[in-house]
């Protein structure tokens, strides 16, 4: 049996410490204040969740929307905590050790490297950051370097990858702790490299902090994630966005987006770039785009960095830049032309513009597209495949943006020939108040469309009335394989639905 396997029991098989370090050496890099007790104290394990207290552990005490865990730390030492790690001062006992730091989320990042012996330092890291194109241009990324002879762990939106290992994840950036642990596991596991989706959100808690990764890539900016539990303003946004490039030894951006200036304004870092423009370090031209029923690519000549012709077996000109940028790591790591075009010619991402043959005349797409934005981008670049209908079928989410709703509803009016409009993750609302806000919005076009609530039934009847040469794209739920209903996941993946329909069950 190996490591991996005894440890498949422990967090969802990913590895923990299991020996001892003292206070002071988890604190390193920190600026502190010890209000009480002893550094030297020894730490048995780091615990920023109260439900995983042990006997002698470091309590990092960390606000939360919902929770402080400063209110928690008298019971925290109740349940073993021998240190707890604090941004104001806590009553517990003169024997328990108290560390007061500015930032606990800040704190909590560099103790988990320290605490994991600092496995970034041992790979090669790459983080991905932008609006769009994030996860597509990390499994790029991947598959270059695994074509290269890097074993290559992946952190993201869709789980997190070691090895053979596929592991579920509920952020795209995890918190810093768990950062630390799967890079630790990725160097057991003997990868020598690690491509990660670096969110804003993990940008604004401090969850890469103390990260200096060895690539930083700049995709592109539109506004999103902006509201009550997310970013105030666009302004925030960029700012979080922008930290890759002061958090980085070298850069890559796309010079064709509109905030390339303002994204890279402190770069501290050379940054190399990538796009159309003529000027771009790495730029493509002559782009042509290729289709059969069950495959729509994209072909086009790079200059530059790189001299030759790529096949890209991922449809739609956007996605030249997510190859761009994926190429421009690749390079760095030993990739030539040859190879590049390997790995791309048969790259496909779960649930990113991932296509599902069907055995009909037909082509059928599956696209996490769940905002106004990317259902447009996706919409516009189908469309320009030139199939007999357009046809969309999604739906929204519950508790969040009403005006995403109109939105979607409208952009799939404009550009789809038929929507079908039906649920998503309801969440708390009703499934059909949410898709009577979509209405809201595709009514104000001259659009077809039809409803139907269950979306089972909306993929079996989009299946079933599909005419050859359509191109058909569920989106929403991309890498999904549930539905949140009434804080409840229930199992729903749209590949088995699929599968389901085409076996006669729908």
């Amino acid at each position: 049996m190996d490591k991996m396997d005894e440890r498949a029991g422990e967090h969802a098989g990913i590895s923990e410490r299991m020996n001892t370090m003292k206070c002071i050496d988890l604190l390193e890099g920190l600026s502190y204040q010890c209000l009480q007790g002893d550094v030297q104290t020894e730490v048995t394990a780091v615990v920023n969740d109260s439900r995983k207290l042990e006997t002698g552990c470091m309590f990092i005490c960390i606000r939360g929307a919902s929770f402080d865990g400063h209110t928690f730390a008298e019971e925290a030492v109740k349940q073993g905590a021998a240190v707890l790690l604090v941004e104001e001062p806590v009553h517990v006992p003169e024997n328990v050790t108290v560390i007061q730091v500015e930032s606990t989320r800040y704190a909590m990042a560099l103790v988990s490297a320290a605490w994991f012996g600092h496995p970034a330092k041992e790979l090669t890291t790459i983080a991905v950051t932008g609006t769009k194109g994030k996860t597509t241009t990390t499994y790029m990324i991947r598959e270059l370097l695994e074509k290269c002879g890097h074993k290559t762990g992946v952190i993201g939106t869709i789980e997190v990858v070691i090895g053979e290992k596929h592991i579920a994840v509920n952020n795209t950036t995890p918190e810093s702790y768990d950062i630390h642990r799967y890079f630790r596991e990725m160097v057991d596991a003997g990868c020598d490299a690690v491509v990660m989706e670096a969110s804003s959100q993990g940008f604004k808690l401090d969850r890469t902090a103390g990260i200096l990764f060895d690539y930083g890539l700049f995709t592109n900016l539109s506004p999103d994630h902006i509201g009550p539990n997310e970013h105030k303003d666009f302004a925030e946004y960029l700012s979080c966005k922008a930290k890759l490039f002061t958090q980085c030894k070298k850069g890559f951006a796309n010079l064709d987006d509109e905030h390339f200036a303002e994204i890279t304004a402190h770069a501290v870092s050379p940054v190399k770039t990538f796009g159309v423009a003529a000027d771009a370090d790495l730029r493509a031209e002559n782009i042509t785009l290729t289709r059969d029923t069950d495959f729509l690519g994209v072909d086009f000549d790079v200059h530059g960095l790189l001299e030759g012709r790529v096949s890209c077996g991922v449809p739609g000109a956007f996605n030249v830049h997510n190859a761009l940028g994926a190429i421009c790591v690749a390079l760095e790591m030993g990739a030539d032309l040859k190879v590049i075009n390997e790995a791309l010619r048969t790259f496909t991402v779960k649930g990113r513009v991932q296509i599902i043959p069907t055995g009909y005349d037909y082509t059928l797409i599956v696209d996490y597209a769940h905002n106004a934005v990317a259902l447009e981008s996706i919409l516009k670049t189908l469309r320009e495949y030139h199939p007999a209908r357009l046809i969309s079928l999604f739906g929204c989410g519950g508790n969040r943006s009403r005006l995403r709703r109109f939105e979607m509803g409208e952009v799939s009016g404009n550009l789809a020939d038929l929507t079908i409009i039906t649920s998503d993750n309801p969440r708390f609302e009703e499934p059909q108040a949410i898709m009577d806000d979509i209405l809201t919005g595709i009514k104000k076009t001259e659009g077809e469309y039809i409803s139907i609530i269950d979306r089972r039934e909306a993929i079996s009847y989009v299946m079933h009335h599909a005419q050859p040469g359509d191109i058909v794209v569920l989106a929403g739920k991309g890498h999904e394989t549930y539905q949140e209903i009434k804080g409840k996941k229930y199992h729903m993946s749209e590949e088995e639905i699929v599968q389901d329909v085409l076996d006669g069950k729908y």
